[in-house]
């Protein structure tokens, strides 16, 4: 590889990992042609970005990264190495534990998610449970919508019960008039006490 060609490489990596939050170094190394493409086929479906990559250019790309200091990951850079790069901070990991169902590799060499380095393989199951974004707000969402939802069903109750009240309440107001016709019923008495003063 020339000078210019590495410098055009670094290039390309730095614009990959210009912007990202979630950057992914696995070993690729021991899956044949077509098992490569089924990976990188299955990673484009889920819009995260697969490139094989020197580790030596890889670290020079990341050391000219403003604002992240990825040197915590060059240790693991070692052997084939392939960058993922992605929206959804767990994309690749369920990816890469999807894929390692049938197959051994690959294998995750390090990752910096949501700012926080994770360094070896052991960390995959960590990454996988990690919630994405859309996640996160969903369940934000739920939550502030949960006393939301309690007062709309308690006010929906309270009314439903001031309408049964109501309900309640109204064949009390069509025995009034017979309470009002009360009245005579004394009178009535007054004239049954008449023949006992007889």
């Amino acid at each position: 590889m020339t000078k210019d060609q590495k410098v055009v490489a670094i290039q390309e990596i730095k614009d990959l990992l210009q912007d990202a939050k979630v950057v992914y170094v696995a070993d690729l190394e021991g899956l044949n042609a077509s098992k490569s493409s089924d990976f990188r086929r299955q990673a484009f479906k889920q819009n995260i970005k697969v490139k094989v990559v020197k580790n030596t250019l890889l670290q020079k790309a990341m050391e000219q990264i403003e604002g992240v200091d990825y040197s915590e990951m060059f240790e693991t850079f070692k052997g084939n190495s392939a960058i993922m790069i992605a929206e959804t901070a767990n994309a690749p990991a369920k990816l890469i534990k999807d894929f390692r169902k049938k197959e051994e590799k690959p294998a995750l060499k390090s990752a910096f998610v949501q700012e926080t380095f994770y360094v070896g393989d052991e960390n995959l199951d960590a990454l996988v449970s990690i919630k994405s974004r859309e996640e996160m707000i969903g369940e934000i969402i739920g939550l502030l919508q949960s006393p939301i939802q309690r007062v709309v069903s308690a006010l929906q109750n309270k009314s439903e019960t001031v309408e049964a009240k109501a309900k309640e309440a109204a064949p009390a107001v069509e025995e009034t008039p017979a309470v009002e016709e009360a009245p005579e019923a004394p009178a009535a008495e007054s004239t049954d006490e008449t023949p006992a003063a007889e």
